[in-house]
């Protein structure tokens, strides 16, 4: 006989949670209503394993999709209920089936309980205009229950001839929402959120040939001993839809002090200008939360691909929880030791392949840095840098002597560390510096700029950087008396420029002239550029070199003919440091122009 009776809601405590689930994101109702079937196998299963139920060899969950008739089906053959709980864990939603299952039998174990059936099972009005549940318990002699409801303060209840033990939830899907209907989209949200649950779950099964949704033992779960190379590759290519092979990966395995197990995978990088953003998920007993959870995950390892289940936080979580939850601190510690233990180990005991990974490494491991300390701590003495001679050396064995904090407060600087940012553009000033048997390293990811102000700050007094193009002088030049009559013919031909005239004996005489733009003056443009407070200008110095004998030429020339000679000089070595300008192009041209035909006159 069928009855009637009102939803009864602890609206004190309950109300401002169910409102919680109404957001954008409707689509997490699948999860919830999955969950709570696979919730109901897992207590099933324990009863068996009380000897308080009888065998099961076949759990499943079977989603059922039916267009015509606007429903979408979640039918599982686990605990079920009788009316009694129906109206318990259903209509006094305030209550927790799950919570007073493991208070019941937590001496026998109560873990793997993966969510609280009343609240999950409403998350489904999101999308739902009516929702029909047919159930049976496991016990014996009791009948089957059928209750459905609108979702407002009213639901009827009573028998319904079903036999088989085990829940269906009928959802008679809203109007707006026939998205939820279509067999795709559906497969997509069990891709989502079910991949990894610990029962197998069918789409719309025919009886022939059906395969599961989910894979019920992930790869994660098992020992790394036991994981062969290919099994993690096959893994990530699943998960991941991505067939470029990982660079490598790491396998957490804990059950002290904290439950956590997952695989972090370093991927390729597909583009080395920009920061490639990876998907970490996090799973909770083998069922989805969220991507990308910075509270859990250190936000520098965003950039690998991975897969973390930590049963030891909740499912449905306050951001603001997690935040402040010393446990999650702790995990997050945990998972950046491991990390940075890998590539120690790594860099110790395969070098070749640490170095050969270091190109998609290298934006990780500083960004990694300049986020956190402990990691940067952990990882100082594996950070590389290729030099000239095309060797990855530790930066820091690049660095100079230490400088005292007496010299230091007397002006002087370490020794500097020479770098190129861009070869192609560089090209002249990498040779002289390997024509005079001088090193510099080359630093050609984004975030270098960012890194060596960063490495600057952690050792103050035992290096500072240069780029290659900001001291040539400094760095390559013979002793000697400056020049001031080439000077001043420079100085002539510049005025107006905003260019410092330098004249310096080079030890490469090949070279006429060079550009120099200071290290702090070219920071600072870059920093203002950076930040969309427009580009301002970094004075340059030139630097003619006394030892060429073009320059030297120069001096005896008539003064037209000096005027040209050197604005193309000048031209010259600026095209070394930067593309010219419209006007510099068509000055240039002209010049040289009339360079040639004065030569072809002769």
């Amino acid at each position: 006989m069928e009855k009637q009776g009102n939803i009864r809601i602890a609206s004190e405590n309950m109300m401002p949670i169910i409102k919680k689930w109404l957001y954008s994101d409707k689509d997490i109702f699948l999860r919830e209503i999955v969950a709570n079937a696979q919730d109901a196998i897992t207590k099933h299963k324990k009863l068996v394993d009380l000897g308080e139920a009888a065998a099961e060899e076949n759990y499943r969950v079977t989603v059922t999709t039916d267009e015509k008739a606007g429903t979408l089906t979640v039918e599982d053959n686990g605990i079920g209920m009788t009316e009694e709980e129906v109206e318990k864990y259903i209509t006094q939603i305030a209550f927790s089936g799950a919570a007073d299952f493991v208070d019941k039998y937590e001496k026998a174990g109560g873990d793997g309980i993966i969510g609280h059936f009343g609240l999950g099972f409403y998350s489904a009005y999101m999308v739902s205009d009516l929702i029909e549940i047919e159930t049976k318990s496991y016990r014996e002699g009791t009948a089957g229950v059928h209750w459905a409801s609108d979702g407002n303060s009213t639901y009827t209840i009573g028998d319904c001839d079903r036999t088989a033990r085990g829940t269906k939830i009928i959802m008679h899907i809203a109007e707006d929402e026939k998205e939820f209907l279509k067999a795709s989209k559906i497969r997509e949200l069990l891709h989502k959120y079910c991949s990894f649950m610990p029962y197998e779950i069918y789409l719309n099964p025919t009886g022939k040939d059906d395969k599961p949704v989910n894979t019920t033992h992930p790869l994660y779960l098992k020992q790394p001993k036991d994981c062969t190379d290919e099994e993690y590759k096959q893994f990530y290519r699943e998960t991941f839809s991505d067939f470029n092979d990982p660079l490598f990966w790491i396998h957490l395995n804990m059950e002290y002090p904290f439950r956590l197990k997952g695989i972090l995978y370093f991927p390729k990088v597909k583009k080395q200008v920009e920061l490639e953003r990876g998907k970490v998920k996090l799973y909770c007993n083998q069922v989805f939360i969220a991507d990308n959870i910075k509270e859990v995950i250190p936000e520098f390892l965003m950039l690998l691909n991975g897969v973390i289940d930590c049963p030891d936080i909740p499912l449905n979580v306050s951001r603001s929880f997690l935040q402040n939850d010393k446990q999650v601190q702790k995990i997050a510690k945990h998972i950046t030791k491991k990390v940075a233990d890998k590539l120690i180990e790594l860099y110790k005991n395969d070098r070749e392949r640490y170095e050969n990974s270091w190109a998609d490494l290298a934006t990780f491991v500083k960004f990694g840095c300049l986020k956190d300390e402990e990691f940067y701590k952990r990882v100082e003495d594996i950070i590389i840098y290729k030099n000239l001679a095309g060797e990855y050396r530790p930066v820091s064995s690049f660095y100079g002597e230490e400088v005292s904090e007496e010299d230091a407060k007397n002006g002087k600087e370490p020794q500097p560390v020479y770098y190129v940012s861009d070869e192609k553009k560089q090209v002249q000033y990498i040779k002289m510096f390997k024509d005079a048997g001088l090193d510099a390293i080359y630093c050609d990811t984004y975030i270098d700029p960012h890194f060596l102000s960063f490495l600057e700050y952690k050792n103050p007094t035992r290096v500072r950087f240069l780029r290659i193009d900001a001291d040539v002088a400094g760095a390559l030049k013979e002793d000697g008396e400056e020049d001031a009559d080439l000077k001043a013919i420079f100085e002539k031909v510049l005025e107006g420029k905003h260019v410092t005239v330098k004249t310096e004996k080079l030890k490469d005489v090949n070279v006429s002239a060079v550009i120099n733009v200071s290290e702090f003056a070219r920071r600072l443009s870059e920093m203002h550029t950076f930040y969309g407070m427009g580009e301002s200008p970094a004075d340059m110095t030139l630097v003619v070199n006394m030892a060429n004998s073009a320059v030297q030429a120069l001096k005896g020339a008539p003064e037209d003919a000096q005027k040209h000679a050197a604005m193309q000089i000048y031209y010259l070595a600026l095209m070394n440091y930067r593309p010219l300008t419209p006007d510099e192009v068509t000055d240039f041209v002209a010049i040289n122009t009339m360079l040639i035909e004065n030569y072809l006159k002769k």
